[in-house]
């Protein structure tokens, strides 16, 4: 997600607030935030859900109906988004 410079400070005031909400969505096992490297308001989220009909629950629930509008009214440039299938186990 791109953002405005000027909202990154809402957009981790708005993570921080809906985050424990986030990770305790049915299915969900992992939630984090990642911001890119080189550019301070560019952020991902990386979530794992127990299959897809778990993130389209979420996706539905009152939690995102509440955070999605007041997170997009920041952005500077179209969302992206990927479902991900893991190829082979973490190497260590």
């Amino acid at each position: 997600m791109t953002f405005h410079p000027e909202f990154v400070p809402e957009f981790r005031s708005l993570f921080d607030q809906f985050k424990s909400r986030i990770a305790a969505a049915e299915g969900c096992s992992h939630l984090s935030l990642l911001r890119d490297a080189g550019n301070e308001n560019v952020y991902f989220t990386y979530s794992h859900w127990d299959g897809p009909e778990f993130l389209e629950l979420y996706r539905n629930s009152d939690t995102f109906q509440e955070v999605w509008p007041r997170t997009k009214a920041g952005f500077a440039a179209r969302p992206e988004a990927w479902s991900l299938i893991p190829q082979e186990q973490n190497i260590s």
